[in-house]
């Protein structure tokens, strides 16, 4: 089977290429051994906050940190999106790549993103492989994703496909109560199209405060 390139760093340069964020503390969200939040440190002078609640990855992430000359910029905290244990407007910059799909409440995930972002700061959700990535590893990457969801039934490629359209993105935000936000993508379901594996994505930033 061929192995793929990994995409964590065609991942970042769209989020840094689209969000413009400030350099200072940001957030991966879901952020497992730490792939786009460690690429997003290599990428920034940021300090980089990786949070999932899985302890064993966040410790591999941590491990991976160090041993790169990352270590004195990553902090890992066990936590989910639902309760991120963070306080109100703290936040440059959060992202997250694949983990909103396995929110229990997508909704309450994203006001929690809001509530920790500092006003200007900047937040992209979602899932994808970015642009840069070789349109030829974003097929097969889609079409191996495809065959092992259909394994489980018609059932689980309708669910599938359902979270990942612009329209399901569209609705947790307008649940949520975002007012200015971007939804970009189909969630790439053609393994023939030219852009299949860009993924869908959710863009927003929080509101300067008016003195």
């Amino acid at each position: 089977m061929t192995e793929l390139p990994d995409y964590y760093e065609t991942v970042v340069e769209e989020m840094l290429r689209k969000c413009h964020p400030g350099e200072g503390v940001w957030v991966d969200l879901g952020a497992g051994p730490g792939g786009v939040g460690l690429e997003l440190a290599r990428q920034s002078t940021s300090i980089m906050v990786l949070i999932d609640p899985n302890e064993s990855a966040l410790q591999k992430a941590l491990r991976v940190a160090r041993g790169s000359g990352l270590g004195k910029r990553v902090i890992a905290i066990t936590g989910r999106a639902e309760a991120i244990p963070l306080p109100d407007d703290c936040i440059d910059f959060a992202v997250s790549r694949g983990s909103i799909f396995f929110w229990e409440d997508r909704p309450q995930g994203l006001r929690e993103v809001y509530r920790i972002l500092r006003p200007g700061g900047a937040a992209m959700i979602g899932g994808g492989m970015g642009e840069l990535y070789p349109e030829w590893a974003r097929r097969e990457f889609i079409r191996r994703r495809h065959e092992g969801v259909k394994k489980r039934g018609p059932d689980a490629v309708r669910r599938f496909k359902e979270v990942r359209s612009s329209q399901t993105f569209r609705r947790w935000a307008e649940e949520a109560g975002l007012i200015n936000f971007q939804v970009t993508g189909n969630g790439g379901h053609d393994p023939d199209s030219p852009k299949v594996g860009l993924g869908v994505w959710l863009r927003f930033r929080k509101e300067e405060k008016i003195v």
